[in-house]
C-alpha cells in the first residue's frame, strides 16, 4: 500500500482502502461531485469535504515528493548523502523536517560560520565546544596571512562556527519552534509617525497576546496594519526562557570554554534563531488565519449561492438612483430581456406619478409576477414607490443584494450577453435574474467581487481561488444544470466539462435547437464518454422523452432503473408517479458487484422527486417600512433584516438604512456560541434588536438575544 495513502488514512482517521479508491478515482479524471454522488461504494460514503482532503493533501505531499528529490539529488551531486542523511529524508513527512535535515547542507553564501572555518578555526570551535577543561589556547589559531591578529579574534570566530552549529542542529530547532509556538507573544506597535493615519487600527497600537490563542481574523487586522505601515508586529517568547533552554542543552560547567559557548548560545539566539523561527511561526498562523478566513467565506459563499430561487417567474427589476433615475427592465420566466427603460421616481411628486403610470402598464403588458428592486443608493426609496403603488394583480416586491451586479455589467460576459445595451441595462437584467436564481446569475461573476469574504485580499489567493472554486462547483453540482437553458459560465462548473466544452454545448445548443436526450450530448465535439460520465449525472433536460433525463439518476445506472419497472409490472414514468409501485421494489435483488445499497437508496429517493431542487423555498422579505436611514433607529428597536455577512467574531445584517449592522458573537444568543455559522447563515431573515447606534462612525450594535 502506498505510504502516502497510510499516512493520509491515519490523519483523517478514515480506511487505507478509502483512500486508494479516491485516489484512483482522482487518477482516473474523477472530479469531487461526480466521486461524492456516483461512486459511494468505492469510497465508503465518503462525502465532498473528506473526498477534498485526501485530493488536496495527496498534492500536498506530491510536492513534498518533489522538493525531497530535488534535495536528495542535490545532496547527491556533491557526495553529501551518507547512508544515515538519505535515510532520515526518506522518512520525513512534512517540510519542515525535510528544510531542516537539509540546513547544514545547504550550499551558502558566505557567513560569518564560513568565513572562520576558512580561517581554520573549526578545531578551536569543537575544543570549545567539547568543555572538557583542556587548556583552549587561541593563541594558536592566530594566523595573520588568513585574518587572525588575534586569540580574541580566535574565540570570536569559533563562537560563529558554534553558533552556526546550534542554529542548524535539527533537534533544537524543533524544540525552540515548539516553544515559540506555544509560548510566542504576539506584539503590536503603532509606527508614531502614523499614528493618525492609522486610526482604523487603533486597538492594535499597543497590543499583546500569546499567538497560540489569538483569532485569525485579528491576526490578518494587525498584518494589514504592518503592510500599511501603520504597526510593527513581532512574534516572539520570552528571550530568557527560551535562552535557559540552550543553556540546558549545551552547557557543561563554568570554565573559559563554558563562557564562550554561552556567548555562542545568545549570538545563535538573537541573530540565527530568532529570526528564522519568528518567521516560520509568522508563516504559519498566517496560513492558519488565511485557512480560517477561506473557510468562513467557502461557507458564505455556499449559503449565498444556494439561496432560495424565486424560480419561473415574469420579474420587473429596477436598479435604483436618484439623480440619473431607476433603470428599469421586464423579463420572462427564462430571464429573457422584453424591455427596458429609465423612470424618475424619487425626485418629484409629478415625476413618481409618471414612473408609477409606467410601472402599471408594463407589470400588466408583461404579467409580471415580481418586482427585484437592488439595495443599493435609493433602493429603500424606490422600494417604498412600489409598495405605494398598490399594483392588482398584487406581485412579489423584494429587495436583491446587488454586490458585484457593476462587476457583472461591464464584463465580457454581459458585453456578449448583451451588446446593444448599456452598462445599467445589464446592470438591472443581473438584479432580475438574481432573484429568479441566484446561482445562475452569481457564477458569472469572480466570487471575491461578491462581498461575503473577510480580509479577502489579504489571504493566500491561489488557495482562495482554489477553495472558491472548489464550492461554486460543488453548489451547482447538488442542485443540477437545465442542459437547454443554461449559460457557458453555469455549465463550465459542471463536473468533468469547463470553459471549452460548455462553449461547445452552447455552439451546437444554438446550431441544432434543444436537446432532446442525455445522449444527444455525445454527438457535441471533443465531449467523450469519459466526460459524459462525470458530466452525465448532474445535467437536466426537461420534459424529455426519457422522464429520466430530467432526473439525478446517471445515464450509467438507467438500466437498473427500468429492470425495476419491468419488474413491477409497469411503465417507468409509472415508477416514478406512482409511491405504490416504487414499494414492491425489493431493493436487495439489484445489488451487484459495482452497485450497492447507497447508490440504489439514492435511486429510490430520486425516483421520489426526480429532479428535485435542494435549495429552500422563497419566502418574501421586507424591511421595516418605518426605518430608512440610520438616523431612524434607537437602541432597543427590534426590526427585521437580512444577514450579509458571518465571520469569526460575529454576524453583519443590512436592516435597511445602507449600513450593515454588527451582531457580535456574544449577542447572538442566550447561551455561548463558540462559532456564529452555528447560529447564522448568509440570506438569513432575523428579528433583530438595536443596542447601540453610532451615527458619526456609522456603527450599528444588533443583538438576537432576548434581554
Amino acid at each position: 500500500m502506498n505510504q502516502h495513502q497510510v499516512l493520509i488514512a491515519k490523519e483523517l482517521q478514515i480506511k487505507t482502502g478509502q483512500v486508494a479508491a479516491v485516489a484512483k478515482l482522482l487518477n482516473a479524471g474523477g472530479t469531487v461531485p461526480f466521486i461524492a454522488r456516483y461512486r459511494k461504494e468505492a469510497t465508503g460514503l465518503l462525502d465532498e469535504i473528506g473526498i477534498t482532503a485526501i485530493r488536496d493533501r495527496l498534492l500536498q505531499l506530491a510536492e513534498l515528493d518533489k522538493r525531497r528529490l530535488a534535495i536528495i539529488s542535490s545532496l547527491s551531486e556533491r557526495e553529501l548523502l551518507a547512508p544515515k542523511l538519505h535515510q532520515d529524508l526518506q522518512a520525513a513527512t512534512n517540510i519542515t523536517d525535510l528544510e531542516d535535515l537539509y540546513l547544514p547542507h545547504r550550499p551558502k553564501r558566505r557567513t560569518r560560520s564560513l568565513i572562520a572555518m576558512e580561517k581554520g578555526l573549526e578545531p578551536l570551535a569543537r575544543a570549545i565546544m567539547a568543555q572538557d577543561q583542556r587548556p583552549l589556547a587561541p593563541e594558536r589559531f592566530i594566523a595573520p596571512d588568513k585574518g587572525v591578529t588575534c586569540a580574541d579574534e580566535a574565540l570570536a570566530g569559533a563562537r560563529d562556527i558554534i553558533a552556526e552549529w546550534i542554529n542548524e542542529d535539527p533537534a533544537v530547532r524543533n524544540e525552540l519552534r515548539r516553544f515559540f509556538a506555544g509560548k510566542g507573544l504576539i506584539t503590536s506597535k503603532v509606527v508614531k509617525k502614523n499614528r493618525e493615519a492609522g486610526s482604523k487600527f487603533r486597538d492594535y497600537f499597543d497590543w499583546q497576546e500569546l499567538a497560540a490563542k489569538a483569532p485569525g481574523h485579528r491576526l490578518l487586522a494587525m498584518l494589514r496594519g504592518e503592510k500599511e505601515k501603520i504597526l510593527t508586529i513581532s512574534i516572539r517568547p520570552p528571550e530568557e526562557d527560551a535562552l535557559l533552554r540552550l543553556r540546558k542543552r549545551y552547557l557543561k560547567g563554568r570554565g573559559l570554554a563554558a563562557k564562550q559557548v554561552e556567548l555562542a548560545i545568545v549570538d545563535s539566539y538573537k541573530r540565527l534563531l530568532t529570526p528564522s523561527l519568528e518567521n516560520e511561526l509568522r508563516s504559519k498562523l498566517k496560513e492558519q488565519a488565511d485557512s480560517e478566513a477561506i473557510k468562513v467565506f467557502a461557507d458564505n459563499l455556499r449559503e449565498l449561492l444556494l439561496a432560495s430561487p424565486l424560480g419561473r417567474k415574469r420579474v420587473m427589476a429596477l436598479d435604483p438612483g436618484f439623480r440619473t433615475g431607476a433603470k428599469l427592465v421586464c423579463l420572462d420566466e427564462q430571464g429573457k430581456l422584453l424591455h427596458f427603460a429609465t423612470i424618475y421616481p424619487t425626485l418629484s411628486a409629478n415625476q413618481s406619478r409618471e414612473a408609477g403610470k409606467i410601472v402599471n402598464d408594463l407589470c400588466r403588458q408583461y404579467r409580471i409576477e415580481a418586482i427585484a428592486i437592488g439595495n443599493g443608493t435609493a433602493g429603500r426609496e424606490t422600494e417604498a414607490f412600489a409598495r405605494g403603488l398598490k399594483l392588482s394583480p398584487e406581485p412579489i416586491i423584494t429587495m436583491v443584494d446587488e454586490s458585484g451586479a457593476s462587476i457583472y455589467s461591464a464584463s465580457e460576459t454581459a458585453r456578449a450577453e448583451f451588446p446593444d445595451h448599456d452598462l445599467t441595462v445589464r446592470g438591472a437584467v443581473s438584479i432580475g435574474r438574481r432573484l429568479q436564481d441566484p446561482l445562475a446569475e452569481l457564477v458569472k461573476l469572480d466570487p471575491k467581487a461578491i462581498g461575503v469574504g473577510q480580509y479577502q485580499h489579504d489571504v493566500n489567493q491561489t488557495a482562495l481561488k482554489k477553495s472558491l472554486d472548489d464550492t461554486v462547483a460543488s453548489c451547482v453540482n447538488s442542485v443540477g444544470v437545465e442542459l437547454n437553458t443554461a449559460s457557458a459560465e453555469l455549465l463550465t462548473h459542471v463536473s468533468g466539462l469547463g470553459p471549452v466544452l460548455a462553449q461547445n454545448i452552447i455552439k451546437y445548443r444554438d446550431e441544432h435547437g434543444p436537446f432532446s436526450s442525455r445522449a444527444q450530448v455525445l454527438k457535441v465535439p471533443r465531449l467523450g464518454g469519459k466526460a459524459f460520465e462525470q458530466c452525465g449525472g448532474f445535467l437536466r433536460i426537461r420534459n424529455a422523452a426519457n422522464p429520466l433525463d430530467g432526473s439525478a439518476v446517471h445515464p450509467e445506472q438507467y438500466r437498473i432503473v427500468e429492470q425495476m419497472a419491468s419488474d413491477c409490472g409497469g411503465r417507468l414514468l409509472d415508477l416514478m408517479e406512482n409511491p405504490q409501485s416504487r414499494e414492491k421494489i425489493e431493493i436487495n435483488r439489484y445489488v451487484t458487484a459495482t452497485v450497492g445499497l447507497p447508490t440504489l437508496n439514492d435511486i429510490l429517493a430520486e425516483l421520489a422527486k426526480p429532479g428535485r431542487d435542494p435549495r429552500t423555498t422563497f419566502t418574501q422579505f421586507a424591511f421595516a417600512a418605518e426605518i430608512n436611514s440610520i438616523d431612524d433607529l434607537q437602541p432597543g428597536m427590534k426590526v427585521p433584516g437580512l444577514v450579509t455577512n458571518v465571520t469569526k467574531f460575529g454576524a453583519f445584517v443590512d436592516i435597511g438604512v445602507h449600513q450593515d449592522g454588527l451582531i457580535h458573537i456574544s449577542q447572538l444568543a442566550d447561551r455561548y456560541v463558540k462559532d456564529p455559522s452555528e447560529v447564522v447563515k448568509v440570506r438569513q431573515q432575523v428579528m433583530v434588536r438595536v443596542l447601540e447606534v453610532d451615527p458619526q462612525r456609522k456603527r450599528i450594535a444588533l443583538s438576537l438575544r432576548e434581554g
